[in-house]
């Protein structure tokens, strides 16, 4: 997950709707069962959905009151901790 992509997607988000992200996760959740994808054209559709994934979770905080950079924040450091458990 990239903290810039997922913020420029959270503004996204902002400026017009998640339904947008949403649908968007369906269509590369339904490439993903192309037999014919290589391991690296999967792996940049998973970066791809992780990343739209984070996206809604900050704007969910966000929603719920919390400031947009402390929602990436503390975002970032779940992330961050899930990974070195």
């Amino acid at each position: 997950m990239k903290l810039p992509v997922i913020k420029h997607l959270t503004q996204f988000i902002e400026d017009n709707d998640q339904d947008y992200l949403i649908e968007t996760i369906e269509v590369l959740e339904a490439l993903t069962e192309v037999p014919s994808l290589k391991d690296e054209e999967l792996d940049v559709i998973g970066e791809l959905i992780s990343n739209m994934y984070g996206a809604l979770e900050v704007h969910k905080m966000m929603q719920s009151g919390t400031e947009k950079k402390e929602a990436l924040n503390a975002f970032m450091q779940r992330v961050l901790g899930s990974i070195d458990q």
